[in-house]
């Protein structure tokens, strides 16, 4: 008896990788479409292992993360730059393919953060949803532009989180430069800044830089990332807090199966029950609500303050022209304008005086500091006339 092999006509294999791609475009589609709710989405929460692991580690984090129903966005640390050498640098791009895993299974975007050209390739070329550029990346221009050349064409969102160092002018830079490689769809994530000093928080918030930030981008998605700022979980419901009542878009906040036991920042990582727990713990506010006796209310009050606003000027126009007087005293007896012993005497009495009405010894410091050099300018202008 003779064995017939029936072949089957090219046409079929045709119409077989037809089919195959069409399948993969759909999906492709829908996942770009479910990103796009994602981003418009209020809060948006984006979570995640600091670094991939292993794949099994990954996946469980991704599927408890899901099963909470908190969660938008599923994050990983693929490649992740350390200050010193010899700690853990992240597993490489042979994580990726565990992250496609999970996105499968859960049906989550996924993000990773990227730091150059080839690793853009790389999560691309694995269908990683949204990237994120690092604070190590942000803080150099030669990086970012980079990336922004890597980008060029794609029309993946991306993150960008603060430079280290507290300078908004790279942050801005950052902006510009991935917006001018095409970019459509860039949000910002404030992580906190390197502080020399800080004992509080392993990144100083500088909330007021944060905020300046937030201001000069009104339009751009705007995400707290209470881990990377705290470097300790105890303290993360408190920053976030804060994140939402400055009316923040959102936040990234570390999860893993096994927090302790994680190979990169333990402390400042927790499970995706206790997630659950904070997110619920979270008042989520509004930036408005739709009454006309919360508006009248509040429109009484703000025209109080911008009287008293007029006043603190006029109060502080005529402290200059006083020391612009002084100014002429110092010049007609060659006097230098800086008076130390005078200065000190004058912020200590500020400061005594400023916390028994409710000011924090921070803000009275910053205010007269501000002051002083302002008095300094004018009375140099009168010495060089």
């Amino acid at each position: 008896m003779q064995l017939v092999i029936l072949k089957k006509p090219a046409s079929y294999f045709t119409l077989f990788a037809a089919k195959t791609y069409l399948r993969k475009m759909q999906a492709t589609q829908t996942m770009k479409e479910i990103v796009q709710q994602k981003w418009s989405k209020r809060p948006l929460i984006i979570s995640g292992p600091c670094s991939a692991e292993t794949e099994e580690q990954v996946i469980e984090t991704a599927q408890r993360l899901a099963a909470t129903g908190k969660v938008d966005m599923i994050r990983a640390g693929i490649w992740k730059p350390r200050t010193r050498p010899g700690s853990f640098e992240g597993i490489g791009v042979k994580g990726l393919p565990w992250l496609a895993k999970a996105k499968q299974l859960t049906g989550l975007p996924t993000t990773v953060e990227v730091a150059n050209g080839k690793q853009v390739e790389d999560a691309l070329s694995f269908e990683v949803d949204v990237l994120w550029m690092g604070a190590r990346t942000t803080v150099n221009p030669f990086s970012v532009q980079e990336v922004a050349d890597a980008l060029r064409g794609t029309d993946v969102p991306v993150l960008i989180k603060n430079p280290i160092n507290p300078d908004l002018e790279l942050w801005t830079g950052a902006v510009e430069r991935v917006a001018k490689s095409g970019v459509k769809q860039i949000g910002l994530i404030h992580r906190g800044f390197s502080s020399y000093g800080n004992t509080e928080y392993r990144n100083a918030p500088m909330w007021h830089l944060a905020i300046e930030m937030k201001l000069r981008y009104p339009d751009l998605l705007f995400i707290n990332d209470p881990s990377h700022i705290c470097g300790r979980r105890d303290i993360l419901l408190d920053v976030a807090q804060k994140a939402i009542d400055l009316d923040y878009d959102g936040l990234m906040i570390e999860a893993h199966i096994d927090p302790d036991n994680a190979w990169s920042d333990a402390k400042q990582q927790i499970t995706p029950e206790r997630l659950a727990e904070l997110i619920d713990s979270i008042t989520w506010r509004k930036e408005d609500v739709n009454s006309e006796e919360y508006h009248a209310a509040l429109e009484k009050l703000r025209q109080q303050i911008n009287h008293l606003d007029d006043e603190l000027m006029q109060i502080v126009s005529q402290r200059m022209k006083i020391a612009e007087k002084i100014g002429e005293y110092k010049k007609n007896n060659n006097i230098t304008i800086l008076q130390t012993n005078r200065w000190n005497e004058i912020l200590h009495r500020a400061i005594q005086k400023g916390e028994g009405l409710g000011l924090s010894k921070e803000f009275i410091t910053k205010y007269f500091d501000a002051m002083h050099m302002e008095s300094i300018n004018h009375q140099n202008k009168i010495m060089n006339s």
